[in-house]
């Protein structure tokens, strides 16, 4: 089955992980925020059943990990019911349902995470897309839930730009080496995702290979990184020590420096 020929709707397709999603699907039917307010119960049930798409690739989502903390409402209702919502929608017209999850849904315990480890996330951002995977298998059983970590892609806001901009500005660059994951480059998830749609229904956890502290992220972008710990580096929201997405069920794609690598080439294009 070629996935192109399937009626596909993307969902949050103006972000970071639709830009990437809209390469990849390009004859999808694409809705940004503005386009389709998730938290919407019954616009959700209303559009998705006008379009009536065979699956339905949700990539909104409420990303601002230590926002949430402020804006628990919100991010309950971006990753937690409207994910439910989709699911609701996704089942009474006959569609499989895309959606992606994180890393925050453990609380770090463990040196890695397989698909079916219990979760205990251990902020609001974590506590709301837990809440929204739950949701998805209480109003579906034709789902793939990706969970997926520390995505950097050219159309967002992320931990790359975020060092390209600080080590043009500051002498040196603080960044923790006590936190490890997986960098994951947003064109390879959504190269994967084509994949993904045809496996069976479930949990699915998808990075590019390879472990790194934050530091070591860091130091494979700009030379003038130095290591602090996150005693030293207090935010708003904790984060788990690791959060090591083990992938059990699909082939491994390419090592996150790679990945890298050709992400700071195309952003020069």
């Amino acid at each position: 089955m070629v996935v192109e020929t399937i009626k596909t709707l993307i969902l949050g397709s103006s972000g970071m992980l639709g830009y990437d999603l809209c390469q990849i699907f390009p004859d999808s039917i694409k809705l940004t925020r503005d386009e389709l307010d998730i938290t919407d119960r019954a616009k959700v049930i209303e559009t998705i059943s006008d379009i009536s798409p065979e699956v339905v690739i949700n990539a909104a989502a409420y990303t601002d990990v230590d926002g949430c903390e402020d804006n628990k409402e919100l991010a309950f209702a971006v990753n937690g019911y409207g994910p439910g919502y989709i699911a609701e929608a996704c089942s009474a017209v006959g569609a499989k349902l895309v959606h992606y999850s994180t890393d925050y849904v453990f609380d770090g315990s463990r040196k890695e995470y397989l698909e079916s480890d219990a979760t205990d996330p251990m902020n609001v951002y974590g506590e709301s897309k837990l809440l929204g995977e739950q949701l998805i298998a209480e109003n579906t059983g034709d789902f793939r839930i990706i969970r997926t970590s520390w995505l950097f892609g050219l159309n967002g806001k992320n931990f790359v730009e975020t060092m390209l901009g600080l080590s043009g500005k500051m002498e040196y660059v603080k960044v923790v080496n006590d936190q490890f994951g997986k960098p994951t480059y947003t064109y390879d998830l959504a190269a994967k995702t084509r994949e993904i749609i045809e496996q069976k229904p479930g949990t699915y956890h998808i990075t590019n290979e390879g472990v790194g502290s934050w530091y070591e992220f860091a130091s494979a972008i700009i030379d003038n990184v130095v290591p602090c710990t996150n005693a030293e580096f207090p935010r708003k929201a904790k984060r788990p020590t690791h959060s090591v997405l083990v992938n059990t069920k699909t082939k491994p794609i390419r090592p996150w420096r790679e990945a890298l690598k050709e992400y700071l080439r195309e952003r020069e294009k």
